[in-house]
């Protein structure tokens, strides 16, 4: 990651250890699902792991329906999934929440085969310009930390998509205890690069919790509209893609 780089992740456990960074520094925080990373459609890896892992085919729409009840559960109690213990816990929940949606054959399975085909469903993918994006941005001296509504999975999910070496933290709100648009993760995750608020930017693809929080905890903001929809308060640049990023960055130094 090059002799810049003081860790890829915070500390787990506890407070994580002073920045060695020069107060000031300008940092990039990032949203994780949506600006950096995608997820291939669910329903048919679903439908793929069940019939290779039980010998069910549940068909198309059932798939479907069932990856819909998970996602609800999930996106509800996202903020439970801490550490590995309780991570494991929620998955364990979120696949449960299948059932009512399966037919029969599928819903009598052993919760640990559904648990496994749910994971099998969920892969993620960095779209196609982020790593060029980050090693730009990282080559100007900029720090860069992923703030994600996530659970203790983010940095798993950073790591399987080779993400996790191009950026200085990630901060999962879920460990943290605070959710954007909460002030305070973004505070802790500039407090972990040793960035000032007033020289730093936070771009992601929720209006609310990403643009609207930046800008109450005193970050510049970029909106991510990769569908070309986003709309943003006058003065914050609005992006299909991440390319643009450092041309913006750059313009405001």
């Amino acid at each position: 990651m090059g002799s810049e780089t003081r860790w890829s992740i915070p500390r787990r456990g506890g407070a994580p250890a002073p920045a060695e960074r020069p107060p000031g520094r300008p940092a990039v925080l990032l949203d994780a699902l949506g600006t950096l990373l995608f997820f291939e459609p669910p329903a048919p890896r679903l439908r793929a792991a069940l019939r290779a892992r039980a010998g069910v085919d549940v068909g198309e729409a059932d798939a479907a329906a069932a990856m819909r009840a998970e996602i609800r559960h999930y996106r509800a109690h996202l903020h439970e999934g801490r550490d590995a213990a309780s991570l494991a816990s929620l998955r364990r929940r979120s696949a449960e929440a299948m059932r009512p949606a399966l037919p029969p054959a599928a819903a009598a399975l052993p919760s640990p085969v559904l648990t496994d085909a749910l994971l099998d469903a969920l892969v993620f993918r960095a779209y196609p310009e982020v790593p060029s994006v980050l090693a730009d941005l990282r080559a100007r001296g900029v720090a860069l930390v992923v703030v994600s509504n996530w659970d203790f999975s983010l940095h798993e999910r950073l790591a399987e998509t080779g993400l996790a070496p191009l950026v200085d933290a990630a901060v999962a709100s879920a460990e943290l205890g605070a959710a954007k648009p909460e002030r305070a993760i973004f505070a802790h995750a500039l407090a972990l690069v040793g960035a000032d608020a007033g020289a730093s930017w936070h771009v992601g693809d929720t209006p609310e919790a990403d643009v609207e929080g930046a800008l109450a905890a005193g970050l510049r903001a970029v909106l991510v509209a990769r569908d070309g929809a986003g709309m943003a308060p006058a003065g914050v640049p609005v992006i299909l893609d991440l390319a643009a990023l450092p041309g913006i960055v750059a313009a405001a130094s």
